[in-house]
């Protein structure tokens, strides 16, 4: 008997010695991931909770504690949408807003980032959150969802900078408190997608594969309908021989338009004509009766004519797809300026928040003018956008590339000051950016890139496009100096790649934004440009600037930076994925 309780009592110590050296080796690697987040202290804090260290297996991996962080931060958003709910506009809840419409930014930019937050959970929670079970493209996912939430919470403190009452600095405080724990959520999945990645990651040199690569969560009937052709209006193909062989064996001639408004059994066809003669006069009427939430692709016809309007597709429209008649006879316009009392995130003329929209042969229009400062033709914080022949015409601050993942193909991008700016992950290829005439004693600056993390997986690519002046500029070429970009954050990230650069751009290539701040910190590249801009012997100096090579330029192309290859096939639309 004293044999027995012996040896019980031997094995209850070893035991006791094993649990005691497990949660040695869980400390010490908890305090090793949270020395690489932005706030190690309030991560420490999150992963040593009693109520999480306990459910913290005996060998964590990084995926393990993502989710953990991510838990946290999800239920601080709670209770941030809780306060916001509180917060009411034009003075009411303690907020007066100067500049319209803040207050409510923050409210829907808020629900976008719980919404973000919980995808990302549910991925790192796949079976049972192990970092084997993650593929590479799961961590891109979530690194864009949590990079997005990061940037409308930016955006959010960006309109509140203007206003005033007794419960802004609590709602500005709450705000960046709540953050935080999005920030560590991040800085630990990026070291986990790190350590899956290869050490220099190659593009594969190819053209477009129709059907090879395509996304599991794209229904099956949504992924034939688009795999019929280019969607045109009154029949035929509209790629006018311009698409560089990307569509080869893809026309097979059954674009089957469906003119009887009905389109495929799964597809609604909605059309749109200024003129009264189809069933709705205005884009935004359409938008108001597509279904919510739906899987299939709703497409929106629009026939010629210049709609004036601003048009709002909320994050719960989802897959709609705009088709003109052709960019120069299809217009969405409007006129909203900062100058006029409008955020910049509430200016824009066309706002889409729809993950999966598609828009093609369109022009969307700011035409405020010079005069007015900050004015968006069209802001786009959804994911997985994509645009062929459309133009986007204006003059500061005509694309928002706010957030999420876009693709623009063979479009004309016109404007001033910061004119592709946000913080997405964004290639636009083989497309005409011009500048245009800017007021007297401004400088033109093209890309305005808005990275404030290093984690985000965020930035502009440029991609065989061609830099050009407007006929106005070029007629004045002393008028006004032109740069390639100047970093809106500290972290920008901006690459020019097999572009054309013409004469337009200063030798120095690239402006600083105030003094040196983000000079070191930021990414610019240029990669295997041509014409009289782009020669690199008198650019800046600074750390951040790269004279690029091949395997600089691979992270930037199509299926590295947004892994495009997985789901621009599904949209008939033509890319190149090679450097």
């Amino acid at each position: 008997m004293a044999a027995s309780i012996s040896s019980l009592f031997f094995m209850l110590v070893i035991q006791a010695a094993s649990m005691a050296i497990a949660g040695t080796q869980t400390m010490n690697v908890i305090k090793s991931t949270c020395r690489s987040t932005p706030h190690p202290e309030l991560c420490i804090k999150t992963l040593t909770d009693p109520s999480v260290i306990l459910s913290i297996p005996i060998d964590p991996t990084l995926i393990n504690f993502a989710a953990h962080t991510l838990d946290s931060a999800i239920t601080k958003a709670k209770k941030l949408s809780s306060f916001l709910a509180d917060t009411g506009s034009g003075g009411i809840g303690g907020i007066v807003q100067v500049q319209k419409g803040c207050v409510d930014d923050c409210k829907e930019l808020h629900q976008i980032s719980i919404a973000c937050l919980q995808r990302s959970a549910a991925i790192c929670d796949k079976k049972g959150g192990t970092a084997a079970s993650l593929s590479t493209r799961e961590m891109s996912d979530i690194n864009i969802y949590l990079s997005a939430a990061l940037t409308n919470k930016n955006t959010c403190l960006q309109g509140l900078s203007t206003a005033t009452g007794p419960k802004k600095d609590s709602l500005v405080s709450y705000f960046t408190d709540a953050y935080k724990y999005v920030s560590n959520s991040l800085a630990i999945v990026a070291k986990s997608k790190a350590s899956k990645l290869p050490p220099h990651p190659t593009s594969v040199h190819n053209r477009r594969l129709m059907g090879t690569m395509i996304p599991s969560w794209l229904p099956l009937r949504d992924r034939k309908i688009l795999q019929l052709g280019p969607i045109t209006i009154g029949g035929g193909s509209n790629n006018e021989g311009n698409n560089e062989g990307n569509n080869e064996g893809n026309n097979d001639g059954n674009n089957d338009n469906n003119d009887d408004g009905k389109g495929d059994e799964n597809t609604l066809t909605l059309k749109v004509a200024a003129d009264g003669s189809e069933t709705y006069r205005t884009v935004s009427e359409a938008v108001l009766n597509v279904p919510e939430k739906s899987n299939s692709r709703t497409i929106i016809q629009i026939k010629a004519g210049v709609y004036e309007e601003n048009v709002v597709i909320p994050s719960n429209k989802i897959n709609i797809a705009f088709v003109g008649e052709g960019s120069d006879v299809t217009t969405i316009s409007g006129n909203r300026s900062v100058a006029d009392g409008w955020t910049t995130f509430h200016s824009a003329t066309v706002a889409v928040s729809g993950s999966g929209f598609l828009a093609r042969d369109i022009t969307f229009e700011n035409y405020a003018g010079p005069a007015k400062g900050q004015a968006v033709a069209i802001r786009i914080n959804a994911d997985l956008t994509a645009f062929y022949h459309c133009n986007f015409l204006g003059y500061q601050d005509t694309l928002y590339v706010h957030s999420f993942r876009q693709f623009y193909r063979e479009c004309n991008i016109l404007g001033t000051v910061d004119f592709i700016f946000g913080n997405s992950a964004t290639i636009i290829q083989n497309s005409n950016i011009i500048a245009r005439l800017p007021l007297h004693g401004q400088y033109n600056t093209i890309t305005a890139q808005g990275r404030d993390d290093p984690n985000e997986d965020t930035g502009i690519s440029i991609q065989r496009c061609s830099i050009l002046a407007s006929q106005e500029l070029a007629q004045n070429p002393d008028s006004a100096k032109t740069y390639l970009g100047r970093p809106w954050r500290i972290y920008s990230r901006t690459v020019y790649m097999d572009s054309l650069i013409d004469r337009l751009v200063d030798p120095a290539g690239w402006k600083n934004w105030d003094g040196d701040r983000g000079l070191d910190t930021l990414y610019y590249g240029e990669y295997a440009n041509t014409g009289p801009g782009s020669n690199t012997d008198g650019r800046v100096n600074w750390a951040g600037y790269h004279i690029m090579d091949r395997q600089d330029a691979s992270p930037f192309t199509v299926s590295e930076f947004i892994q495009g290859d997985q789901w621009l096939d599904s949209t008939n639309f033509p890319y190149d994925n090679s450097v």
